[in-house]
């Protein structure tokens, strides 16, 4: 499901780009979208989710599903109306909201002032996300995934249906992705209500607010706030600072960073709603032996899946990204400007990937704080790179900070959860690292010969470029797994079965 959200994904990214290029309309509807996707990160699958599914995952093994769907109706109506006002905030203060995140638009008046219309009409996706990320968390406790991962779909169409039926009738079309991400956001909520009937977890909203639940929730929501606000802190000061490098980098940025996480998803995201459950049930049944497994289990497969993408990410950058969005309005310059990003990106992939398998080990033990202040150190670290980076990269110099930082930050929390004695490595790990790099090694190597000279990718039509990049990638695939094959590798040795409530 999450595949099929990332290639709907690309469908929208790929009209976006040939309908509008990357340029000062693209600019400003993606920082208008970005404003309220960094709250929903926030408030939604941030702070919200790491509090509230061990919480309620809690619950459920110790208070029966009864005092646990009471609860969900209690949490429900704090959330609803504090996000409401926070809605209304948003949609009032637009033009504020907008200097603060891209002050160097204020330049061009025109694209200020668009991005701020856009903006108002985005904001109220907030609302609906939110709750769709409190639905989520309940269906995730009862191991219903499928639902969850699948509803990111509904967004990625509605912006492509306002995109080729709303914008060729409006004085600016590019204003109808503002109204597909709203539709978006109500035909997501929508969607998730029916699955929580069917588990009998629909949830009657009750207005409790010192409900002990409720209130560890909350408490648990501050260091959570604090450590994914530090997250949103430095991608709002890298917005800011690519608002100042002209018409473009925003839109380079973007894309590159779409792309960046399409693994990202399918492994970290996909990976962490997985795990986080059923660490949960570990860690409230006392089983460290289970819990230290599995977290090993999650690391090993990480690995095998993150850094092939990461490599094949860096060495076909530039046919990806020209096979994908060279069309219309996107220029060549903006090919080879978004894979500077890209390749940036790259570096820090597994690093990205990695922090969402390990922060989960912490959320699970309800310990936030550790997590927190590794987020704060990572801010500081990314933004003195920035320093560095930005003057020699432009907008790439941005993406490298944050990939390094992500490294950091994921190499910060494996040394501490190994000091906790939460998670000792199972054996074979140095034979096991010794295979990957050979596989590695040979698909590179594969990647490399396929795809020719990097030039040759804009002397092909569309439909060549398409059927070259699946031989590549088809190449790239079969030497990476043939040589993992060879060492002694199969499928059914990565394969884990964890029990569904």
């Amino acid at each position: 499901m999450t595949f099929l959200s990332r290639i709907t994904g690309f469908v929208r990214d790929t009209l976006i780009a040939v309908m509008f290029g990357a340029g000062a309309l693209t600019d400003a509807f993606f920082v208008a979208f970005r404003i309220p996707n960094l709250l929903r990160r926030l408030f939604a699958e941030g702070a919200f989710s790491q509090a509230f599914v061990p919480v309620l995952g809690e619950y459920r093994t110790r208070e029966g599903d009864e005092a646990t769907r009471g609860l969900a109706g209690k949490v429900l109506s704090v959330l609803a109306l504090f996000l409401f006002a926070i809605t209304v905030v948003g949609v009032i203060a637009a033009p504020g909201v907008v200097w603060l995140t891209a002050s160097g638009f204020e330049a061009d008046p025109d694209k200020f002032a668009l991005t701020v219309r856009m903006l108002r009409i985005c904001f109220p996706y907030i609302f609906f996300i939110s709750l769709v990320s409190f639905a989520s968390g309940v269906l995730n406790t009862w191991g219903r995934f499928k639902s969850p991962a699948f509803t990111p779909v509904l967004l990625n169409l509605s912006l492509i249906a306002c995109a080729v039926w709303v914008a060729p009738h409006l004085e600016q079309p590019v204003v109808a992705l503002a109204w597909g991400v709203f539709l978006g956001g109500v035909a997501q909520l929508f969607f998730q209500w029916p699955f929580l009937a069917r588990i009998r977890m629909l949830p009657r909203p009750r207005w409790d607010p010192q409900d002990p639940g409720v209130r560890r929730i909350l408490k648990l929501m501050a260091p959570a706030a604090l450590g994914v606000s530090v997250a949103q802190i430095s991608l709002l000061i890298n917005t800011q600072i690519a608002s100042h490098l002209g018409n473009g980098p925003v839109s380079w940025i973007y894309y590159a960073d779409r792309l960046m996480e399409f693994p990202s998803a399918m492994l970290g995201v996909a990976l962490g709603t997985v795990l986080l459950p059923s660490l949960v049930r570990h860690h409230a049944a006392q089983d460290a032996a289970a819990y230290s497994r599995l977290l090993d289990w999650g690391l090993r497969v990480t690995l095998l899946l993150a850094l092939p993408a990461a490599i094949a990410l860096m060495l076909l950058a530039t046919p990806i990204i020209a096979t994908l969005f060279w069309h219309g309005s996107f220029r060549q310059v903006d090919v080879l400007m978004t894979r500077n990003a890209l390749i940036a990106y790259a570096v820090g992939l597994a690093g990205i990937i990695l922090v969402k398998i390990l922060a989960p080990g912490f959320y699970a033990k309800q310990n936030i704080r550790t997590p927190v202040k590794v987020a704060i150190y990572t801010l500081i670290v990314t933004q003195a790179l920035n320093a560095l980076f930005v003057p020699l990269f432009r907008h790439a110099g941005l993406a490298l900070s944050i990939s390094v930082g992500a490294t950091f930050n994921a190499g910060w929390l494996y040394v501490l959860m190994r000091r906790s004695g939460a998670y000792t490595p199972e054996p074979g790990w140095a034979a096991f690292l010794v295979k990957l790099g050979v596989a590695l090694y040979m698909m590179g190597g594969a990647l490399w010969y396929a795809m020719g000279r990097e030039s040759s990718w804009f002397e092909i039509d569309a439909k060549m470029r398409a059927f070259k990049l699946a031989l590549v990638i088809v190449a790239g695939i079969a030497a990476y797994f043939g040589s993992l094959a060879v060492m002694g590798f199969r499928p059914r040795d990565f394969a884990r079965h964890e029990p569904r409530h």
